[in-house]
């Protein structure tokens, strides 16, 4: 075929279509050969494990610090994030507990998408006296009721490795005219009226309560029962002269039983009362 009086082969044009097919051709070769052949290099340098988890810790906390507190974040939050990961929790997020002493037993629960969702369940080492309510300072007893817990409450310089301090006597027990002070969750595995954890547990539950208050939560809720307060347990204890006191806790166990939320806790006529939380701020 010829345009005019030259060779479609020997037209510039044509030279130029055929320069580009083959660099076409040979990219389109090079991308094939790629997809088929792994880049072993670069799946050697991937680690066996799961990169880490994001967490976040604000330049200026709100909550008190230590040597010690800030060594046991750095070597325990990690851990405590990848477990929160795998449980579609996030380490920062609000929290709040439930302690029983019938069973010796710490709930730490995380809140999660509207609810707050069981973490994990610790065994408590010790805790003082028995059941029912504390009522004088020096009594060795171990407080039930509800409790607040805020940023200022944290003791990272505790004598039982960390603590924080419950909120005894709130103004339930101020109502009652009962006394006492300094009542802590701590380390150390000994009390004196507090309740004592291993000092791993304690660091995990601190450290969990310190992102969770570092989070934006400006407080979390100890919930302290003498017991699960199921109705066969309330048969069972029904003979105790407490039971008039555990009536009422029971309110505030069905109440969170029923819908994983907490309740706002008041007073009135030396009675809690209980009414529905606003949602906590998840941050």
């Amino acid at each position: 075929m010829r345009i005019g009086t030259m060779s479609i082969t020997r037209h510039p044009v044509f030279g130029l279509l055929i320069a580009a097919f083959l660099v076409f051709s040979t990219s389109c070769a090079e991308r094939v050969d790629r997809m088929k052949t792994p880049d072993w290099e670069r799946i050697r340098a991937v680690p066996d494990r799961a990169p880490e988890p994001h967490m976040y810790w604000p330049a200026r906390p709100v909550t008190p610090q230590s040597e010690l507190s800030r060594d046991v974040r750095e070597r325990v939050a990690p851990d405590l994030a990848s477990e929160f990961m795998a449980a579609s929790l996030s380490l920062g997020a609000p929290i709040f507990i439930r302690i029983f002493k019938q069973s010796s037993e710490l709930e730490l629960w995380v809140w999660q998408n509207g609810s707050y969702v069981l973490f994990k369940t610790y065994p408590i080492a010790r805790f003082s006296g028995g059941l029912g309510p504390k009522r004088a300072e020096g009594d060795l007893q171990a407080p039930e009721g509800f409790y607040y817990v805020f940023p200022s409450m944290m003791n990272p310089n505790s004598r039982f490795h960390l603590s924080f301090n419950i909120g005894y006597p709130n103004r339930y027990d101020r109502k009652h005219r009962r006394t006492g002070s300094a009542i802590m969750v701590h380390g150390s595995k000994v009390s004196t009226g507090c309740f004592a954890m291993t000092d791993r547990q304690i660091e995990e539950i601190y450290t969990i309560a310190d992102y969770a208050l570092n989070g934006g939560q400006p407080f979390f809720r100890v919930h302290i029962f003498p017991f699960r307060m199921t109705d066969e347990n309330m048969r069972r204890h029904a003979a105790s002269p407490h039971i008039g006191f555990w009536e009422n806790l029971k309110q505030g166990y069905d109440f969170f039983e029923h819908a994983l939320r907490p309740p706002n806790v008041l007073v009135s006529n030396q009675a809690y009362v209980f009414e529905p939380e606003p949602e906590p701020c998840d941050t």
